[in-house]
């Protein structure tokens, strides 16, 4: 009987993909892995450097199971570890991305001093006054006037935006862009809502609300019809 294989190496054209088998004790997977990565190592040129995507599918893995998996593969002289996939996250992690992707709703007035922060989506029905700060790890939706800062996708998230009812801010940033209050003149006979977006040179632009609906698609989750 043919034994089953707990390590499984294919090629691509990006470099060498790693299937490692979620059934088998993390020991035994261990020395598989050291075993073939030794025969796999010996095929290669010592002098490219070897991209490396590892898959354990539903193996769970604490950060220092990560990082001796990461440090076996590293000896092997040219092998880079790009990353570790798994199919199992920690119930914290599982919370955390739950909260990333729901929007809190506040109805509030963010006053002088004040920083009001939201691990996903905000949507405040108030004002942000001067001095006052909305912070968000995505977007930012104001049914009122943005006269202080606000900073969306604040962990990285260059396709979050900031809209307002009233857009007078003494600052904006999206990730880790940053514009200051906008130069044009505001009409004050006008009252339209605004969004704020970072175009492809990564600069941070003002436009009508309107303008998302072709910039950001993604913002319709509605799945009915038109």
């Amino acid at each position: 009987m043919k034994k089953r294989q707990n390590v499984t190496i294919k090629g691509t054209k990006e470099g060498l993909v790693l299937h490692l088998d979620d059934k088998c004790s993390y020991e035994e997977l261990k020395k598989e892995l050291e075993q073939k990565l030794s025969i796999n190592s010996r095929t290669q040129e010592e002098r490219n450097l070897i991209s490396v995507k590892v898959n354990v599918g539903n193996r769970y893995l604490s950060e220092v199971q990560r990082e001796e998996l990461k440090s076996l593969i590293r000896q092997k002289k040219n092998f880079v570890v790009d990353e570790i996939e798994s199919e199992v996250i920690t119930k914290e992690e599982a919370k955390s991305l739950k909260a990333e992707n729901e929007i809190m709703t506040v109805s509030s007035i963010v006053r002088s001093g004040q920083v009001l922060k939201a691990p996903g989506d905000l949507l405040l029905i108030g004002d942000v006054n001067p001095g006052g700060m909305v912070v968000a790890g995505g977007n930012i939706f104001i049914m009122g006037s943005l006269k202080g800062v606000a900073h969306a996708g604040c962990f990285g998230n260059l396709a979050a935006v900031i809209v307002a009812s009233s857009m007078k801010p003494t600052q904006l940033k999206i990730s880790d862009s940053i514009n200051r209050a906008p130069d044009t003149i505001q009409n004050n006979e006008k009252r339209e809502m605004e969004c704020a977006y970072i175009d492809e040179n990564r600069q941070i632009l003002v436009d009508r609300l309107q303008v998302l609906i072709h910039l950001r698609p993604n913002l319709n989750r509605f799945e009915g019809g038109h």
